[in-house]
């Protein structure tokens, strides 16, 4: 319910500019914004019981000892040489404050027995610790746009599979551009019609929504948009059509 078929959404903010954005992201109903919440708190627990097990576990070797050993207190002084304490709020003594804090509040303790009692073997802990914090950060749903700007342009852009990389974007000018077309490949027993820009002076084919690859009919609303703004107002619209499929061989299944 989180996730849906890809679905098309077009902006047009002036008659020279269309954007088309493909996503699996479902319509913001109270369903899915509740779920999408519950979802949230979900992997902050996750995230936080597997980074305090990774502490648990990193608190019992013998290279911790120097950090969460007791140290004696001193009253700070400002001086020139010693700032005061709110510049040193970012510093790594107060990291380390804050690990020794984290030990010995009450879910550090409890994190602490369960690594103690050796329930879960460490070599299994830790990587199943490392994975359940990754998977946190992994996106639920997949945006591809595409941007056109009549006398400059078109820009690609794709988010990536986790919240830890940006989305991945490449600008096309006009005057590199050749043609916009529709291909289509095999996908296993499967024909998938996908959208093609050939760039001058470039072998290989630029693919519009790679990892969504959507169905024939947004494909087909896509091409007609990208046309229509790029070029058919001008009346200098590029060559090819709908039912172009001699294109390079090595698209030819391998989509």
């Amino acid at each position: 319910m989180l996730t849906t078929a890809p679905r098309l959404h077009v902006r047009r903010p002036s008659p020279t500019t269309a954007e088309f954005t493909v996503t699996t992201r479902p319509p913001p109903t109270l369903a899915v914004r509740l779920l999408s919440s519950l979802l949230l708190v979900l992997r902050v627990l996750l995230f936080l019981s597997s980074i305090l097990l990774l502490q648990a576990a990193w608190s019992q070797s013998p290279y911790a000892a120097p950090f969460l050993s007791p140290s004696p207190t001193k009253t700070p002084t400002t001086t020139p040489d010693n700032p005061p304490a709110d510049a040193l709020f970012f510093s790594i003594t107060t990291f380390w404050h804050a690990l020794r804090f984290i030990h010995a509040s009450v879910p550090g303790r409890l994190a602490h027995r369960i690594v103690a009692s050796h329930a879960v073997p460490l070599p299994v802990l830790i990587p199943g610790c490392l994975l359940a914090a990754y998977a946190t950060l992994l996106r639920t749903h997949t945006t591809e746009s595409l941007l056109v700007l009549r006398g400059l342009g078109i820009q690609t852009s794709s988010t990536s599979g986790s919240y830890l990389s940006a989305a991945a974007t490449r600008f096309i000018p006009t005057e590199k551009i050749q043609d916009v077309l529709v291909n289509e490949a095999f996908r296993g027993f499967e024909v998938r019609y996908y959208l093609i820009v050939i760039v001058e002076g470039e072998e290989d084919l630029v693919v519009v929504f790679p990892r969504l690859l959507p169905r024939k009919k947004i494909v087909e609303t896509v091409w007609r948009g990208v046309r229509g703004c790029l070029w058919e107002a001008d009346g200098t619209a590029g060559g090819g059509g709908w039912n172009t499929r001699k294109m390079d061989e090595r698209w030819q299944g391998g989509v």
